[in-house]
């Protein structure tokens, strides 16, 4: 068996544990219910009855296996865990009287449990994403005779054949053939790369158009993909600094409380304190030191705020993640796909001698073969390009009511450079400036001078020529997010204090987009693999909080890395989404300054309401001891502050953070067109 099978078989097992737990605090919320209403259902004969069946079953589905737990960390690690003080917190408060705040304390710990069984599995997801991209097998050549075998049994220097549409099983060196190679699960680079011999191909890349022979350079275990699901996982187990403090707290406290309670009855029973008043004064401090309050006072903040949150179209993956985005302080953004919506678009039409409607229609007849997503785009401008000939720009070539529908043949791909074609009989060229050196066409005086400012602004040229001369130039390049300008503006003015830009792709596009969106070229690092967006994040997360937004595989290890990993959830990938801690639900970015600002919100009220648990509890706690409490004062002591922190948690269920104001001021007027106005 594979290990991504075994990761997957293990992935079932955490699930159906995972719909037992959440099963069992459903049943322990219908006891409590049934509990609460007996007297109404039932009437006053059957009522106590009822309440009591109804306790049984709260107290049967959330209190064993909250005991079952605690007894198997006290013989297997011999531990006192949180989940024995609950358990006694809960019997004590139904021995004196108020099984009621033993079964709601069940049913909040029940429900706590359930959602870190949830957000432990998370490491695991992303993994499991990620060997999905990797093959399972590869096709070996040995002596000219092709065989199928397992990748993980491939050997260094052994040759594989990569046919069209495959997926590249293992890192190697390109011997034979040439392609166009889409990278972006692993580099984030916009548009596939042509490889041609002696290239380097990563495992997880998909092969386009051509069969290609590659020499094997890492086994299955050192690949590219292989080290980003390692540091995935590496970074998925690292435990945040609340969750260590919890730890040490919870273990401390369960302790303090436990000791505390025998040695108050034992001091009660020395001073002359007859048993039943020196056992109901403790069971009064064990119910008064339960920390249903302190218990309630994060979950009843916390969850409203991820209720909030997704109402706003936000996923958050835990309260650990609201409670990191509250610290973080920079956001690292990847580009493609995240800042772009990864789509490529004619941004430029620069004719000599023509129209630009019929330069775009002749560039589209010439690309009319090829799959290319550059061909693609300049088609699509193409198809709408008689829009363009208007009175005031007459065709040269055509009528101004209909695009000319040109002959093309002889179709031909020049790897690393165009294509070529001819077109109602005349030969032609689209590509790079390679192509039109191998066609012996120069590019001199506006020609060069305007190929040069568009190389500079970052985009993907396609130059258009005959056999003597250049007939126009086209730039290609991927479509800035119409909301990110907005987002990074709403960003700052949320008192970010750093907006840094991390991308596969090369330096000039990356600063083209950094000088649309305002981001100084300094914050800007390109050419990066997912290892250096690691390394990177980690230098920044040594000056303070960070969050990764990210779409892609590439930005899986960065997000896990991070303070806080945000994925776009329409364009991000699995991979993406599942090392992330936060997801957007659809692709606007003008949710990240409002979810920021919600995140900070909550922190303060948790700060809020744990002050006051915490001070209610210690205050009761000395009364009870150096005074006489009497029951009902605690239950109401107890009862009174847990529903006063619930209260100021359920605030944020209304929380707007201005967001209709701020939308209004960020949506300066011009600002929908420049996209458009950008385009063809």
């Amino acid at each position: 068996m594979s290990p991504s099978q075994r990761l997957l078989q293990d992935l079932a097992r955490e699930r159906a544990k995972l719909r037992i737990e959440m099963t069992l605090t459903a049943v322990t919320g219908v006891g409590l219910v049934l509990a609460l209403g007996a007297t109404r259902l039932a009437g006053e004969q059957s009522g106590p009855v009822l309440e009591t069946i109804g306790y049984v079953i709260a107290y049967l589905a959330g209190g064993v296996p909250a005991l079952i737990t605690a007894v198997r960390a006290l013989i297997k690690r011999r531990r006192l865990s949180i989940s024995l003080l609950m358990v006694l917190a809960a019997a004590a408060a139904a021995l004196v009287g108020e099984a009621r705040d033993g079964a709601i304390l069940l049913l909040l710990f029940s429900l706590a449990e359930s959602l870190e069984g949830y957000a432990m599995g998370n490491a695991k997801r992303a993994v499991a994403a990620l060997m999905r991209l990797r093959p399972e097998t590869a096709t070996v050549i040995e002596n000219g005779t092709r065989t199928t075998v397992p990748a993980e049994s491939v050997r260094i220097g052994q040759r594989i054949a990569i046919m069209p549409g495959e997926r590249v099983p293992l890192d190697g060196v390109l011997l034979a053939g040439s392609s166009s190679v889409d990278q972006a699960p692993i580099t984030g680079e916009s548009v596939p790369v042509d490889k041609v011999v002696g290239d380097t191909l990563f495992a997880g890349t998909v092969n386009g158009y051509g069969a290609l022979e590659v020499e094997v350079t890492k086994d299955s275990s050192s690949t590219t993909l292989a080290r980003m699901i390692e540091l995935v996982t590496q970074a998925q187990a690292q435990r945040s600094t609340s969750q260590r403090f919890s730890s040490w707290f919870g273990q401390r406290y369960t302790r303090l409380v436990l000791v505390g309670s025998v040695l108050a009855l034992g001091v009660f029973l020395l001073l002359g304190m007859p048993p039943n008043d020196a056992f109901y004064k403790a069971a009064t401090l064990l119910v008064v030191a339960s920390p249903c309050a302190v218990v309630i006072s994060v979950p009843a903040a916390i969850l409203a705020a991820l209720a909030r949150a997704a109402r706003m179209g936000v996923l958050f993956k835990g309260g650990m993640a609201l409670e990191d985005l509250a610290s973080v302080d920079t956001f690292a953004m990847d580009k493609t796909g995240t800042l772009t919506e990864a789509r490529m678009q004619v941004s430029d039409v620069v004719p000599f001698g023509m129209s630009r409607s019929e330069l775009l229609r002749l560039a589209a007849a010439i690309e009319r073969g090829s799959e290319h997503p550059v061909a693609e785009a300049i088609r699509t401008a193409g198809a709408g390009a008689g829009a363009l000939a208007t009175a005031a720009e007459p065709d040269r070539l055509g009528t101004s009511d209909a695009p000319v529908d040109h002959v093309t043949s002889d179709l031909t791909a020049v790897p690393g450079m165009g294509v070529t074609a001819t077109v109602d009989g005349t030969p032609y060229w689209a590509g790079n400036r390679a192509l039109a050196a191998a066609n012996e066409v120069l590019l001199e005086g506006q020609v060069d001078a305007e190929v040069a400012r568009l190389e500079a602004l970052g985009r993907t040229l396609v130059i258009v020529g005959d056999a003597r001369r250049v007939v126009g130039v086209l730039a290609v390049a991927d479509t800035v997010r119409p909301s990110a300008a907005r987002a990074l503006a709403g960003l700052r003015e949320a008192g970010v204090r750093r907006i840094v830009m991390l991308t596969g792709d090369n330096a000039a596009v990356a600063n083209a987009v950094a000088d649309e969106l305002g981001i100084a070229r300094t914050d800007v690092n390109a050419g990066l693999l997912p290892e250096q967006k690691v390394d990177h994040v980690a230098r920044l997360r040594e000056q303070g909080g960070v969050a990764v937004v990210g779409d892609g595989v590439n930005d899986a290890a960065a997000m896990a890395t991070a303070t806080v990993g945000i994925a776009m959830g329409v364009a991000g990938t699995d991979a993406a989404l599942e090392a992330a801690d936060v997801a957007l639900l659809s692709d606007d970015l003008e949710r990240l300054p409002t979810v920021l600002r919600l995140a900070r919100a909550a922190h303060r009220v948790v700060r809020q309401n744990l002050t006051f648990a915490l001070g209610i509890m210690a205050l009761m706690v000395v009364v009870t001891l150096f005074g006489n409490l009497p029951l009902p004062l605690a239950v109401l002591g107890h009862e009174g502050g847990t529903i006063l922190v619930v209260l100021n948690g359920l605030r944020l269920l209304a929380f707007d953070g201005g967001v209709a104001q701020r939308s209004r001021s960020l949506r300066q007027p011009g600002t929908e067109a420049l996209a458009h106005d950008q385009a063809v």
